[in-house]
């Protein structure tokens, strides 16, 4: 085919490709789920071809604000929506955000593959990551460990992830030390910490690699240690778990609410496991 009559043939099997879409899905916010969100978009075309659901991630505070805007029609987020963007939406929108829970994440710590540690508690990670901690070596949590100075590994500020950590760790009103690297995203933290012997940090364990190890986690001195598993998470034992998010502006409707539906069902819920998190309940 001449080279003039090429093009003409792509650029009229794009058009045909679009004129196909009837609706378009804006997916946005937590960088934990948005690899789930992606698995999701990608499965979904296979069932709905004329529905387009597209991904971003930019962390969950941003999805909200998105939302809020007018610029997303999802908000995906590992934390619960705050007063003031409830607030926001009812002023800016005048509509109330709907809550949705599309799973659960067992936020797993992390260290490099090679690291003799394999456990510890909530006490020593409070006193690792916390403002009056006092845990700043390796040393210090125990005979065996190397005598060097503990890298903190966290997440910016707008994370979901960092902010359901540091409760998970400090309370409501503690705070993190500083001298934190903080990261933008998920799979930027695992993947630092992959090529750093002393660093330690948090994400969602479907972050994990094998560049990386997750360290079982137990509540206190004394108590057993579990690892971030399916099992664990789902039976409570696993102490650092939380629900992941969806927000919608009201009761959605037309194809939003069937491709919603359709990620609450055992179909989309296997994805859920497929990606490495958590489902809402067991799935047969």
């Amino acid at each position: 085919m001449p080279p003039r009559r090429l093009v003409l043939a792509v650029l009229a099997s794009l058009s045909c490709g679009r004129s196909r879409i009837r609706s378009v899905i804006r997916s946005a916010g937590s960088d934990t789920v948005v690899n789930l969100a992606q698995a999701w978009a990608e499965a979904y075309a296979e069932l709905e071809p004329a529905v387009s659901v597209e991904v971003s991630g930019g962390g969950s505070g941003t999805g909200l604000a998105a939302l809020i805007d007018g610029a997303a029609d999802l908000a995906n987020s590992s934390r619960r929506i705050e007063p003031e963007e409830r607030a926001a939406a009812q002023r800016k929108r005048g509509v109330e955000p709907v809550e949705w829970i599309i799973g659960h994440d067992a936020l797993a710590v992390y260290v490099h593959r090679d690291h003799p540690l394999n456990e510890i508690t909530i006490p020593q990670l409070a006193a690792m990551y916390g403002a009056d901690g006092g845990v700043t070596r390796w040393s210090q949590l125990g005979a065996g460990l190397p005598d060097e100075e503990i890298i903190l590994i966290s997440r910016q500020s707008n994370s979901g992830t960092a902010q359901y950590f540091r409760r998970a760790l400090l309370g409501k009103q503690g705070d993190f030390r500083s001298g934190t690297r903080d990261l933008n995203g998920s799979k930027e933290v695992v993947s630092l910490i992959g090529e750093t012997m002393a660093a330690i940090g948090y994400s969602g364990m479907g972050y994990n690699s094998d560049r990386v190890k997750m360290l079982a986690i137990s509540p206190g001195p004394g108590q057993p240690a579990y690892p971030p598993t399916l099992a664990n998470a789902l039976s409570g034992r696993y102490p650092i778990s939380r629900p992941l998010y969806v927000y919608t502006l009201g009761q959605p409707g037309g194809e939003l609410r069937r491709y919603l539906d359709w990620t609450l069902s055992p179909p989309g819920q296997q994805v859920v496991i497929r990606a490495g998190f958590v489902p809402r309940r067991p799935v047969a």
